[in-house]
């Protein structure tokens, strides 16, 4: 082989040599997060892509002071549709995603094993990052329903969405609330778009739907079809509020949904879980770049509930250990109320009420195995 041949060669081989180094490292360096969200019709999903975008910071960004991304360096996130709340914590549980939203209900419940997930194996790894935003149950009927109440579902057909998803939790415990129970009524598995075309073409006579409001789904249903929201409130909603601390009442207001009054109802936090045994330098630095100043720009003008999505709200309501990651970075941004056993966050009423209702039911149990 000719010298100048060889030289080429030479350059080729180090030069290959160098691009097969730099993508090696470039791949050690990409980190991958999933967020479990909910159906894309609802308001989990797009809310869950404006987050991702913010923590992610992937190679060859621009820098943050720069107007570039903020996230997490080396990090790709990315929003995944699933069933909701009750899926995602047992996604998380089991490893298949690294984060998801859930109700905190429904959260508490699984972490302490009591409430609807009574007798199953408490979710003991499960860790908060945050408090997101309210979460308002919609009981969705046509305009011209007779269904002026919960009462009045009796004998309908409702769709209380799918199995494994919040709502379908929560529609089962608003039924109880006023009376009734899933065999009062003929139940439908139905989720987002899916259940609308069905309240349209006469196939059921209502659903529940538990989103932050607006939900597009609905947004898209009253503009097409004259709907009403039949109000959760009276006996119904206190039976519902005093024996589940995390049910507050609250409305609705007038023009969320296109001619569409002020509502009634009750809601419940959204907030976003992890696991414990996610690193707890990656959710430091997930839980600062979204609370960083440019995030909230994302947040503002991502999403209608994007700008209730504040840090000075991320502890509120909080029923599950903040993740050891996160509870670092709200300390350091004196965010911590103090430092109680959820991790920093001071525990509400409804918390305490759930706890002594749980421990009751645990001296119970020992009362009756004794006797």
């Amino acid at each position: 082989m000719k010298p100048f041949t060889k030289n080429l060669t030479a350059l080729a081989l180090g030069a290959a040599m160098s691009l097969g180094a730099a993508t090696t490292s470039m791949a050690q360096e990409l980190k991958f997060f999933t967020i479990g969200t909910g159906g894309t019709a609802y308001t989990y999903y797009p809310v869950g892509g404006v987050i991702a975008n913010a923590i992610s910071n992937p190679p060859g960004s621009r820098e943050c002071d720069k107007g570039g991304s903020c996230g997490v360096e080396g990090l790709i996130s990315s929003a995944v549709s699933s069933r909701g709340s009750v899926d995602n914590v047992n996604a998380i549980m089991s490893g298949l995603r690294n984060s998801g939203f859930a109700q905190s209900d429904v959260a508490y419940w699984a972490y302490t094993g009591t409430g609807t997930m009574e007798g199953k194996e408490p979710a003991k790894d499960l860790r908060t990052i945050a408090a997101l935003f309210e979460e308002h149950i919609h009981l969705v009927a046509l305009a011209d329903s007779d269904i002026a109440s919960v009462a009045d579902l009796k004998g309908k057909r409702v769709s209380l969405d799918e199995p494994g998803s919040g709502t379908y939790v929560d529609a089962n415990l608003i039924l109880e609330s006023a009376g009734l129970s899933k065999a009062d009524v003929t139940a439908e598995a139905l989720k987002g778009n899916a259940a609308g075309e069905a309240l349209r073409n006469g196939k059921i006579d209502a659903y529940f739907v538990v989103a932050g409001y607006p939900t597009g789904s609905l947004v898209e249903l009253a503009s097409a079809v004259d709907i009403k929201l039949v109000p959760i409130d009276g006996a119904a909603a206190k039976t519902l509020t005093d024996k589940y601390g995390f049910f507050a009442a609250s409305d609705i207001p007038a023009g969320t949904y296109e001619n569409v009054g002020t509502v009634s109802t009750v809601a419940v936090g959204a907030q976003w879980f992890t696991s414990a045994k996610e690193d707890d330098d990656l959710i430091y630095g997930i839980t600062k770049a979204l609370w960083n100043s440019n995030s909230r720009k994302l947040l503002d003008n991502g999403h209608a509930k994007g700008k209730t999505i504040t840090a000075e709200t991320a502890l509120n309501g909080i029923g599950v250990p903040l993740h050891n990651g996160a509870a670092r970075f709200y300390k350091e941004a004196g965010l911590m109320k103090d430092a109680g056993s959820m991790g920093g966050a001071a525990m509400s009423k409804s918390e305490i009420r759930s706890e002594l209702e749980a421990l009751n039911a645990r001296v119970q149990k020992l009362l009756d195995m004794v006797q």
